[in-house]
């Protein structure tokens, strides 16, 4: 008993040193594009635009907790006014019906017509890279005029589809939706910090 509980303490540990050395290789590789997506989603709150977010899955989670952060706080400790963003992965009745009228690959692309503007930004999260509703909804983007962050792996087409493209060093799923959270929140970190670092002082 004591040799299995031993194997599985070392397995664990090898998981979370797994996750925490993918994270430490986001930081030494991906920290330009970080700054830079960033800056540009700064940009457009402080234009009046807003950031609609699109993913599947764990992604989709993740894009409902950013929008969250952003559309509330990130921090309780610091108060700031809400900033426009929306998940596209939320509204029940419409994934529904158009699904079910017109198939899955174009329920992001529909939405990005019907809400996105010049200027505003989509962030398309995936973590293959390659999820054809999000490569769709990109490309309704484009047509739009409006600019465009994927958050990766370290593979895909949206890698060279986006303006800034956070390509997470790794081919597995669910290491890469582990740094995807934390560069989540460092995104609106460091956007509270660019838009309201006069309000706050924990930035």
């Amino acid at each position: 008993m004591r040799s299995e509980l031993n194997h599985l303490a070392q397995t664990a540990q090898a998981y979370l040193f797994k996750s925490a050395e993918l994270k430490r290789q986001v930081a030494e590789q991906c920290i330009d594009a970080i700054l830079a997506a960033a800056d540009l989603m700064a940009d457009t709150f402080g234009s009046g635009g807003k950031v609609l977010l699109c993913g599947n899955g764990g992604s989709a989670a993740d894009c409902q907790h950013m929008a969250t952060e952003f559309v509330s706080r990130l921090s309780k400790e610091f108060e700031r006014p809400g900033l426009p963003a929306i998940a596209l992965t939320t509204d029940t009745s419409f994934l529904t019906a158009f699904t079910n009228d017109c198939g899955f690959e174009g329920v992001f692309a529909r939405q990005v017509q019907a809400l996105g503007r010049p200027g505003d930004v989509l962030i398309g999260i995936s973590t293959s890279g390659n999820s054809p509703n999000v490569i769709r909804a990109v490309e309704a983007a484009r047509a739009a005029n409006m600019r465009i962050v994927a958050l990766t792996g370290n593979s895909g087409r949206l890698t060279g589809m986006a303006d800034i493209a956070i390509a997470v060093p790794s081919n597995n799923t669910q290491h890469i939706q582990e740094a995807h959270l934390g560069i989540e929140h460092l995104l609106c970190y460091l956007i509270e910090g660019h838009l309201f670092q006069g309000q706050s002082s924990w930035l």
